[in-house]
């Protein structure tokens, strides 16, 4: 068994809430990672990247092994970041290795993110291991990068079907593609048929130190992953304090938006992103209800949702549940009470929606 050591892995982080940039920074530093880095969106990790092209090939110069993002955030989500990184000129390497990060796992989500030439997903609640065993992916098993007329990264097809592939439009075999060993200057195919594949060698492997003993799958040693687990439950009590201030604030949208009907539908935008954050972190830190009653705010808030005083009230509710959870310290699914909780929570929603109707 070949045991990694990412000490000379340098990782770019980029996270808009604090709270978890730093529990990020905590968890790779536990896992060993020698170098992070950080922006608050995805507009300070551009400037960031292209400031890192500019120093990269200058002897001492900052190189970037892996990027950790977060998909929603203002003004440029992870999405448009992972386009800007697959494609732009100022890129300092679009071959970067890029996992995105978020509470919105549903299939168009993690669909989204690929397309866009995301390496990996990771669904929060994360976890030690969730984020392990995505590193050891991107360090295992890196795929081929595509590159054609509309797509920019990662070979796609890792888990797709033959019928997908076929419905994808997609190049079945290598017979009429350009086979590329070298990075070098990557220029966009102009011809729609174009289809170039990157067969690179693996310098993050090189890296962790697992070349030179057979290439085999390799593994962060047991105790250090026990560390950042063990630490990554210490967030606990942070969490909770956290989290009492996202509800606070959710209250707060609640009040302007019975004070203010002009300006309800800025109120619901906000409310949808604190009940994203709730939804993405309960589970990471010991309270799944939390992440339940998020993900339950999150779908009825988003776009086109209804925006009356009952939907007010129905918010109202999620709030009130979620901060006898965080009171009670809930763990799990909180059993006979956590069966109450929930039970009161849709009993709410559907005096409110019957009084919409009315």
């Amino acid at each position: 068994m070949t045991f990694y050591n990412l000490e000379r892995f340098t990782v770019l982080i980029v996270e808009d809430n604090g709270f978890i940039r730093n529990t990020l920074r905590d968890l790779l530093q536990n896992l060993g990672v020698g170098t992070i880095k950080f922006a608050e969106n995805g507009a300070d990790a551009i400037e960031f990247l292209k400031s890192v092209k500019t120093t990269a090939n200058i002897p001492g110069g900052l190189n970037i092994d892996l990027i950790v993002s977060d998909m929603i955030m203002s003004p440029i989500n992870g999405l448009l970041l992972a386009r800007w990184v697959r494609q732009a000129k100022e890129s300092p390497n679009r071959f970067i290795p890029y996992i995105m990060l978020s509470g919105a796992a549903d299939n168009a989500y993690v669909a989204s993110a690929r397309d866009l030439g995301a390496t990996e997903f990771v669904a929060k609640p994360f976890s030690a291991t969730s984020m392990y065993e995505k590193i050891l992916e991107v360090i295992d098993h890196p795929r081929n990068f595509i590159a054609c007329h509309s797509y920019n990264g990662p070979d796609r097809r890792r888990k797709a079907t033959k019928r997908q592939l076929e419905d994808d439009q997609r190049t079945l075999t290598e017979a009429d593609a350009t086979i590329v060993y070298s990075a070098g200057r990557v220029v966009k195919p102009k011809d729609e048929t174009d289809l170039w594949i990157f067969k690179l060698p693996n310098s993050l492997k090189e890296k962790a130190g697992g070349l030179g003993k057979g290439a085999t799958p390799g593994e962060i040693p047991n105790d250090i992953l026990e560390k950042a687990e063990a630490q990554l439950q210490t967030k606990k009590l942070d969490f909770t304090d956290w989290a009492l201030n996202y509800l606070a604030e959710l209250s707060d949208h609640c009040t302007r938006a019975l004070a203010n009907a002009e300006r309800r539908n800025a109120n619901f935008e906000k409310i949808n992103l604190l009940a994203h954050e709730l939804r993405g972190q309960g589970g990471t830190f010991g309270y799944p209800l939390i992440t339940v009653f998020g993900k339950m705010l999150y779908e009825v808030t988003q776009d086109g949702c209804r925006m009356d005083d009952s939907a007010v009230e129905i918010v109202k509710a999620h709030i009130d549940a979620m901060r006898v959870v965080l009171r009670e310290k809930i763990a799990g699914d909180g059993g006979a009470l956590g069966k109450k909780i929930y039970a009161s929570l849709q009993a709410a929603i559907q005096k409110n929606n019957q009084k919409s109707v009315v």
